[in-house]
């Protein structure tokens, strides 16, 4: 009994040693939430409209990674004030149906609210493909960019969801970005082919669940890879592959990648060289196909100006460079439909060439070009 007793005591110290290691806890976590700022709530700008003089002055976005809510409102505030009216921002399939059938539409519905709120269309690029999608039978690892014929329906539902759920905020979709490009097809063979049968699935849902968006095929890479080469295929080449395989009842208007890279914004096309007019080759294939009323949205182009990168022009270069291609698609190509810079602003910065492109770091400082195409747009600027 005695023993029982001296248990007995040297239990009720330490349930009360707990009890009292729990309380100093709560009060611990309860003095944190006072000091811890609340849950940030961000408040809408009344509605908006885009003034501008340059309907066809868009921007390529990175928001879908942005993690604060408030710089997703602060880009897009300033991309209005920019005078662009239309933005191109990828939307990852892998983002939102994580697991089959399950969709987290949380972020996608964040940008789509403040673009509306500020009075901006979007260009949704789709493509990166879930684990669930994207596995082997034998096991083999995959990239987030192999897609197998097996999922191609998978990815059509997925873009047919996209779509019937944002119909009334976009100016178009993209299925798929740069499939001419080794890389970007999951490092398997390139084939204008696969991608044909791609688009057609994806059509086909689409146009069932929201008829009157805008279908883009591409974005098509400017390169020039031979027939064979390991890393891709030349655009130009592609295209031809993608329409001889029946591609142009799929779409409504093709989307193409256009660099400036270290030639001029007037530089005259050829065949054998990468730079701005490469985009008038591929209109003449499209004219060549008889598709003469396709509007060409250029969906990525424009200058980098960093300091230590090889392809890179000064900052006066780029502003001067950016401002004629402007000018010369206005001027010159009655059958362009957007032209869009790429990139507006990164979350975090790359550390490298990459931070060369954009019109505003990470921290919102404005680059000189920002100010030039605003004063193009609006005719003026702060």
């Amino acid at each position: 009994m005695r023993l029982a007793g001296r248990t007995w005591r040297w239990m009720s110290w330490l349930n009360l040693d707990t009890m009292t290691w729990c309380l100093k806890g709560v009060a611990a976590v309860w003095l944190i939430a006072q000091i811890a700022p609340a849950p940030q709530h961000v408040l809408l700008d009344a509605p908006q409209t885009v003034v501008t003089n340059a309907p066809q002055l868009c921007v390529h976005t990175r928001l879908i990674d942005e993690v604060p809510e408030f710089r997703m409102q602060q880009s897009l505030r300033a991309v209005r004030e920019m005078g662009a009216g239309t933005i191109v921002e990828f939307f990852p399939w892998a983002y939102v149906e994580r697991r089959p059938g399950q969709d987290d539409w949380s972020q996608p519905d964040k940008i789509f609210k403040h673009a509306r709120n500020q009075g901006i269309r979007v260009i949704a690029r789709l493509g990166l493909v879930p684990e669930w999608a994207r596995q082997r039978e034998d096991g083999t690892p995959t990239t987030f960019n192999e897609l197998p014929a097996e999922s191609y329906d998978n990815f059509a539902a997925y873009a047919a969801r996209f779509t019937a759920r944002y119909r009334d905020d976009l100016a178009a979709i993209i299925v798929w970005n740069e499939p001419n490009l080794t890389f970007e097809w999951g490092f398997r063979p390139v084939s204008p082919v696969e991608y044909t049968a791609l688009l057609a699935a994806t059509a086909s849902a689409v146009r069932a669940a929201a008829p009157d968006v805008t279908i883009l095929a591409g974005a098509l890479a400017a390169t020039l890879e031979p027939v064979g080469s390991v890393n891709g295929l030349e655009d130009i080449l592609y295209l031809r592959g993608m329409l001889d395989a029946g591609a142009a009842a799929y779409f409504d208007g093709l989307a193409v990648h256009s660099y400036g890279l270290r030639s001029a914004a007037l530089d005259a096309p050829a065949r054998d060289r990468l730079n701005f007019r490469r985009v008038e080759l591929l209109r003449d294939v499209l004219d060549e196909y008889g598709l003469d009323e396709m509007k060409v949205w250029i969906t990525e182009f424009g200058w980098n100006d960093h300091p230590r990168w090889a392809g890179a022009v000064s900052p006066a270069q780029r502003v001067i460079n950016t401002l004629d291609a402007f000018r010369w698609a206005d001027a010159q190509w009655p059958w362009l439909a957007a032209q869009c810079l790429w990139v507006f602003r990164y979350p975090t910065p790359a550390n490298s060439y990459p931070d060369g492109f954009v019109l505003a770091t990470t921290d919102f400082d404005l680059k000189p070009l920002y100010f030039a195409l605003q004063t193009y747009a609006t005719g003026s600027a702060p």
